[in-house]
């Protein structure tokens, strides 16, 4: 990747991060944490892979995305604005009760949502059905969805998964966001979904395992799951919880915490100095 589009990425990514703690500092509320580890990946989807067109939100011929751990709609808000689907300005009305930016993505209030995702598991399984949709009618457009680890020891995940690789979804691109955090503490201890790698595999997916940070790896990656025919592909993102605000990285406590005034502005300061 040239230097010029990766320091372009690397700026709109500190803006979406920015983007996030004004949402949740407004709301007083909300999931920092794994929307601010997941804000490059869309942050690359959005700007580099994904065919979508703001002025056209609801176009038949456009990808689809569907956060499946809706919790972090912060992210998803937060790059939709960026993108033009609705101004920056609204995104600070986070949870009010007249806003239509709920904690949870609302694919019927919410321009660019594709998906009313929130109950764990059920986003993964609605990309299988819009990939497969998309099969019967021979339009080739593509379905993304993020998966979270702690979302990943849902069953339903894994039954999707059993569809996918049924049906040959090779239109469909399964993220997962492993931070190695959820609400209750790590991953591993609370219920370990691991090795995610292997048991994709052994599902029938085609699996590749990438630092979520990284924009070369992950254009690589997205490029390659282009490639691949008659099976659906898995992108395992390696990324760290709260990434971007140093006093949140890897700290399971912002998971569902707002910061207070005095961590909204050192968080604000960072991440201003990577603009």
């Amino acid at each position: 990747m040239e230097m010029s589009k990766k320091l372009q990425l690397a700026r709109l990514a500190a803006q979406v991060r920015l983007n996030i703690l004004d949402e949740v500092h407004a709301a007083r509320s909300g999931h920092p944490g794994g929307s601010l580890s997941i804000a490059d990946v869309l942050t690359y989807l959005y700007f580099c892979e994904m065919k979508v067109d703001p002025k056209n939100p609801k176009d038949p011929a456009r990808d689809r995305f569907v956060l499946s751990k809706g919790h972090t709609a912060p992210a998803l808000y937060a790059v939709l604005a960026e993108k033009g689907f609705f101004p920056r300005e609204d995104l600070i009305t986070l949870r009010k009760v007249d806003s239509y930016l709920q904690g949870h993505p609302d694919m019927k209030g919410t321009p660019g949502v594709d998906m009313s995702t929130g109950s764990l598991g059920l986003g993964i399984s609605a990309a299988c059905g819009m990939a497969l949709a998309a099969k019967l009618k021979g339009q080739d457009y593509r379905t993304y969805t993020v998966v979270g680890d702690g979302e990943s020891e849902e069953g339903q995940v894994w039954e999707a998964c059993m569809f996918a690789a049924h049906y040959k979804l090779d239109n469909l691109c399964v993220m997962i966001d492993w931070n190695g955090l959820q609400i209750d503490g790590p991953v591993a201890e609370v219920m370990n979904p691991t090795p995610h790698d292997e048991k994709l595999r052994a599902f029938g997916f085609h699996v590749i395992v990438i630092d979520g940070h990284n924009f070369d790896e992950i254009e690589a990656a997205l490029n390659e799951a282009k490639t691949v025919k008659g099976k659906p592909t898995a992108i395992i993102l390696k990324t760290v919880k709260g990434k971007g605000v140093s006093f949140m990285e890897n700290q399971v406590g912002w998971h569902g915490s707002a910061p207070n005034d005095e961590q909204y502005e050192k968080a604000v300061a960072e991440l201003k100095a990577a603009l």
